[in-house]
């Protein structure tokens, strides 16, 4: 059931954003819920061999460092390497929506070959962008994302749906549920802040971008889809109302004196 009154609106601040409903309520978004209610076991070994090739790479200076100091920099390490690749990302998808349009754009030495890349799908696909970086919400289900690309491709014959990942590791099978989340919400935000029925696609698809060249990777994004995101939902709501099933410590019986 849906607890929040629209309409249902972006916030930006800082680095990140939040969505939130007419009362100020904040609203739960796509990426949130997954993260909240997926698990991620290939979290502990990225986070394990990135503390070890820190240490590696840096094993002279972390050595003339005190044991605590040294201590702090090896934990701090993996948040580095995963802001890094945020920022990367961020990046990659600013510049992505200003080429879509056909914009000129100045290119950081470092995404270069992102942004080779983007323009080289582009070009063999003969994209042709329909929405770029909305925002979707669904008033059925109570959340709220972005989108990255809705565009026509005439070289396939389909409208699609598309996420743009910039991830080393490559396209996870859970982008499928983020895809669905967006693909079945009521309405998308237009440039005016106003509210329109969501556009219907042929299907959804993810562009992998990197540094190297892309890949298009269909994805199945359906109903079923759908309905399994919707259970994800149900575990991150629970997980985050579980902090407060644990009670208040008892005070322990006094003890008898005997004489």
């Amino acid at each position: 059931m849906n607890d929040f009154t629209p309409p249902i609106r972006r916030r930006n601040h800082g680095k990140g954003h939040s969505y939130v409903d007419a009362n100020g309520a904040k609203v739960p978004g796509v990426t949130t819920i997954l993260s909240g209610g997926v698990p991620k076991p290939a979290l502990i070994g990225w986070a394990a061999n990135t503390t070890a090739d820190y240490a590696i790479d840096h094993w002279d200076r972390l050595a003339e460092l005190p044991p605590t100091a040294r201590l702090k920099e090896l934990s701090r390490a993996r948040f580095a390497d995963r802001d890094a690749a945020a920022k990367r990302g961020t990046e990659v998808h600013g510049l992505a929506e200003q080429l879509v349009s056909g914009h000129e754009v100045e290119v950081p030495e470092q995404l270069a070959g992102h942004v080779e890349a983007y323009v080289d799908f582009l070009d063999r696909y003969r994209v042709e962008p329909v929405l770029t970086e909305f925002v979707v919400v669904s008033h059925s289900y109570g959340w709220a994302g972005t989108g990255d690309l809705i565009a026509d491709f005439p070289t396939l014959g389909q409208r699609l749906l598309c996420d743009i990942k910039t991830s080393r590791s490559g396209v996870f099978g859970e982008t499928a549920w983020q895809l669905a989340a967006y693909r079945f919400a009521d309405a998308y935000v237009d440039d005016q802040g106003e509210e329109q029925p969501m556009i219907e696609v042929d299907g959804c698809a993810v562009i992998h971008v990197r540094a190297d060249g892309f890949d298009l990777y269909p994805m199945q994004a359906g109903p079923e889809q759908l309905r399994e995101f919707r259970y994800i939902r149900e575990v991150s709501r629970a997980c985050d109302r579980s902090r407060d099933y644990v009670g208040e410590a008892l005070l322990p019986p006094a003890l008898e004196v005997t004489a």
